[in-house]
């Protein structure tokens, strides 16, 4: 139906003629002449009608915004005056000889221009007309290029495209499954994959060395800006391997993207451990663009009267630490109590601060409702410690360490994007040595990957001190954000029990849940890991988007819903019959 897509007839030869195929995205009428300006996914041309060709002619003028069209021309170049370099083809144009209107369109919902703000909701809901815009054009075309050179580079390092099965049973990873009911095995149900670890780990076993997949993904989880019910992973195992190839293979993966898709040189991935991270930075995804740091400061503290501080200054659980803001003294009143109830959300109990107005004079020149409860020379150690000088805030938090790293941590990130403190460019590391468990709220261990993650000990070591245990285990971060993530995993099955005692798993709830694993344990499985990015988020990053909504053709509301097609929805009472299923009304 068409020689060319609207936005390659940028590179046709002057006079010659094509047939092009698309949608009216402008239509203008100037004194006799209709202009059509003609979208496709590869970009937007203009036509031109002039009343020579008068069948034509009248049918443009009937054209309105949307319709559907297929234009055969001549490519001439435009007056130059008119040429247009906002537009890859503005220096031509087509003269339109011959217009046939394959569809005819009712109004838009909504403008399609990029200048037009438009709710999420109504996009959401008109998700096909939403994809129409240049921005999610781009958007989706990005993608499709970035997993086409991941393909590539994954098949040419010796790696297999391998599917695994959508249709699995149902295994903690974390996450609440999405459950099937079987029709053929009545009572008994079919969970769709959280993610494929147990599968690829079964590949190793089988002797395939090298696999990866572009995976489906599934978590009934309370969803984020940041979370889809389904996703995309990009799923990466391999055997006889350890923590150096694995990221030093993945490292160089997304340095090509980057180098081929953005022309960006990311350079070698420094690395951190999760320790320090946590101390510099309250986060195991630190953003290193952001030139701020938490400072412990439990030993100035331990001896003050000042309980809030002194306790937990004291407890071996406890932290307090301060956040040095350069030039922060200008923040309001009214700012740090915005912030105080933003701390809240993530458990503090409220947020102390010291401003700095004239170092020079002591204490005098400090400005806080905490002075008057500290001694001067704990506030000269303060000074000292965080290099405070004037116009400075310091922030305080004095709680359980993980609720000072959660609400500092985040504090980092809101302040430095309050005061426009955010640094240009990327910022990629490697966090490693994680803890092996973490203590839940009833003072059980879990496993702070997954249970299949293998500890950097021995088994008498974990079983003497499970608490102490790092793992094998790595994170990539970009910006902030935690890209990928994996492990070398557990290939002997006295460590695989062993950390399964740890987790208060019995050997028949171990069998009942994964007896197929530790079966293949038992066979010969080799050292093997491998990695997981989140493609959704890895290509948000690159194109610069804001929600990875921005980069998913049809994503789903954060109620899990999809509003274009009324999913999920109800089914008919023969269709519940047929799967032994009786519905519950829930209790309001």
């Amino acid at each position: 139906m068409r020689t060319h897509y609207c936005g390659a007839t940028k590179d046709v030869a002057v006079g010659e003629t094509v047939t092009i195929c698309g949608w009216v995205d402008r239509r203008r009428d100037h004194g006799g002449v209709i202009f059509l300006d003609m979208r496709d996914r590869e970009g937007i041309v203009q036509v031109v009608f002039d009343p020579d060709t008068k069948e034509y002619f009248d049918l443009a003028d009937r054209v309105r915004s949307e319709f559907v069209l297929q234009i055969t021309g001549r490519i001439r170049n435009r007056a130059t005056e008119t040429i247009n370099p906002a537009m890859a083809t503005g220096h031509i144009e087509i003269l339109g000889k011959e217009l046939v209107i394959l569809n005819e369109a009712a109004p838009p919902p909504f403008p399609l221009d990029a200048h037009q703000s438009v709710g999420e909701d109504v996009r959401l809901r008109y998700r096909f007309m939403d994809l129409r815009r240049d921005s999610m054009q781009r958007n989706l075309i990005s993608r499709s290029r970035i997993t086409s050179t991941i393909r590539t580079y994954l098949e040419s390092a010796g790696f297999l495209d391998i599917e695994t099965p959508v249709l699995t049973r149902a295994t903690p990873e974390g996450a609440r499954d999405y459950l099937v009911p079987s029709r053929t095995n009545a009572s008994k149900f079919f969970a769709l994959p959280q993610s494929p670890q147990l599968f690829k780990q079964l590949l190793m076993v089988s002797g395939f060395d090298r696999y990866y997949q572009i995976a489906r993904c599934f978590r009934d989880e309370d969803l984020r800006a940041d979370r889809q019910p389904e996703f995309t992973q990009i799923d990466i195992e391999l055997s006889f391997t350890d923590e150096s190839e694995v990221m030093s293979l993945t490292e160089g993966m997304v340095k090509e993207l980057f180098a081929q898709h953005l022309n960006v040189d990311l350079g070698a991935f420094p690395r951190m451990t999760w320790h320090e991270a946590m101390e510099r930075f309250g986060s195991d995804k630190p953003d290193l663009r952001i030139d701020l740091e938490l400072v412990s400061v439990d030993d100035l503290m331990a001896d003050v009267e000042f309980k809030v501080f002194s306790g937990p200054a004291n407890d071996e659980k406890g932290r307090v630490a301060g956040l040095r803001v350069p030039g922060g003294a200008k923040i309001s009143r009214k700012e740090i109590d915005d912030l105080t109830k933003y701390v809240s959300n993530y458990g503090a109990r409220g947020l102390a601060w010291i401003k700095v107005n004239d170092k020079a004079s002591g204490v005098e020149g400090l400005q806080s409702p905490i002075l008057k409860f500290m001694p001067e020379a704990t506030v000269a150690a303060l000074v000292e410690r965080l290099q405070l000088e004037d116009g400075d805030i310091v922030f305080f938090g004095a709680d359980k360490r993980q609720v000072v790293n959660d609400s500092l941590g985040a504090l980092r990130l809101k302040v430095a994007e309050m005061m426009d403190m955010v640094g240009e460019g990327w910022a990629p590391l490697w966090v490693v040595d994680f803890p092996m468990f973490e203590e839940t709220t009833d003072g059980n261990l879990t496993a702070l990957h997954h249970p299949f993650t293998a500890p950097s000990c021995s088994v008498d070591e974990l079983t003497a001190a499970p608490e102490a245990a790092l793992s094998r285990a790595y994170d990539m971060v970009l910006n902030g954000s935690e890209i990928g993530g994996g492990s070398i995993r557990i290939h002997r099955q006295d460590m695989q029990k062993a950390v399964f005692e740890v987790l208060g798993i019995s050997e028949e709830e171990a069998d009942a849940k994964f007896g197929f694993l530790l079966s293949a344990l038992k066979h010969g499985a080799p050292p093997h890991g491998g990695l997981a990015f989140g493609l959704d988020r890895l290509v948000m990053l690159m194109v610069d988007g804001q929600s990875i909504r921005d980069v998913i053709a049809f994503p789903k509301t954060q109620s899990a819903q999809c509003v274009m097609t009324d999913a999920p929805g109800e089914v008919s009472e023969q269709q519940l019959r047929d799967l032994n299923i009786r519905l519950r009304t829930p209790e309001k």
